[in-house]
């Protein structure tokens, strides 16, 4: 009779306990992973609709995890102990991109085809997007309104939206490390975006122009830099498959579709981190 907390040899030779016996589809959850698909149509490329959605949606969740570690870790002075999450941030982004790849292989014809069956269900909706804004800086009272009729929510959002982002914390490093920043930007109302400001761009113009001396605060400064990049790249791809499958008709939910996109595309995080580029 085997003992409850059994040892199993896996093919490298290393002995494994699955205490309990759990097994891989125990730890993973699978049959409530796998079984979270509930196309609404026939059609064959509803199942691929949905998937990509919630592939999207895991990876915003493991990004929303490191983003808090790391600005947890900037606002304690552990700088270093940041970049590694960062630096999975924008991998993790980099797989977030694709993901628009394989949405494209969806023609209009195709997606006309089950769209209806959607209802007012919209991307617009997510609110783990949403968090991610808040996250990264970009904070709007007007979002919150999407979510009045959902209380649990709007208390996990209103949370967010409440706390300092990466950015925040980020400035405050800088004045730590003695570069002035102006105080209305220390003591700003973090519920708001925050506009550029010609202090933070000078200290991030002193960290550029004296990199061995202020290392750490330059690397934090390249990673965030990583991070808006390709987050813009996302939002470009994005745009582009949506405009390649339902050309410029307004988005599921009542959303702007195309033209919300595109104006998105002119919205930065961490404006002075490009700014400073022309002066450098």
């Amino acid at each position: 009779m085997q003992n409850k907390h059994e040892t199993f040899k896996n093919e490298a030779g290393i002995h494994t306990d699955f205490k309990e016996k759990m097994t891989y589809s125990d730890y993973l959850g699978l049959d409530t992973l796998l079984n979270s698909h509930h196309p609404l149509s026939d059609h064959h490329d509803e199942m691929m609709f949905i998937s990509v959605h919630h592939v999207s949606e895991i990876w915003i969740k493991q990004i929303l995890h490191e983003l808090h570690s790391a600005t947890r870790d900037i606002q304690s002075g552990h700088l270093s102990t940041s970049f590694k999450k960062l630096a999975r941030v924008a991998e993790i982004q980099k797989q977030l991109k694709h993901v628009w790849d394989v949405l494209g292989t969806l023609t209009p014809a195709e997606y006309m085809a089950f769209r209806d069956k959607l209802g007012n269900a919209s991307g617009f909706q997510s609110y783990q997007y949403r968090m991610l804004e808040f996250a990264l800086g970009y904070k709007t009272e007007y979002v919150l309104q999407i979510y009045e009729n959902e209380p649990k929510l709007l208390a996990i959002l209103q949370e967010a939206h409440n706390a300092p982002s990466l950015y925040d914390v980020s400035v405050q490093a800088l004045a730590r490390a003695g570069l002035p920043i102006d105080e209305g930007v220390l003591q700003r109302d973090v519920r708001y975006t925050h506009q550029s400001n010609t202090s933070v761009k000078e200290a991030w113009i002193m960290v550029y122009r004296n990199v061995d001396h202020y290392w750490e605060l330059y690397e934090l400064a390249e990673k965030l830099v990583d991070i808006e990049d390709l987050f813009q790249q996302w939002r470009f791809r994005h745009m582009k498959t949506v405009e390649r499958v339902i050309g410029f008709k307004t988005g599921t939910g009542g959303s702007g579709g195309v033209a919300y996109l595109k104006k998105v595309l002119d919205q930065y995080f961490f404006p002075e981190l490009w700014e400073l580029r022309t002066e450098v």
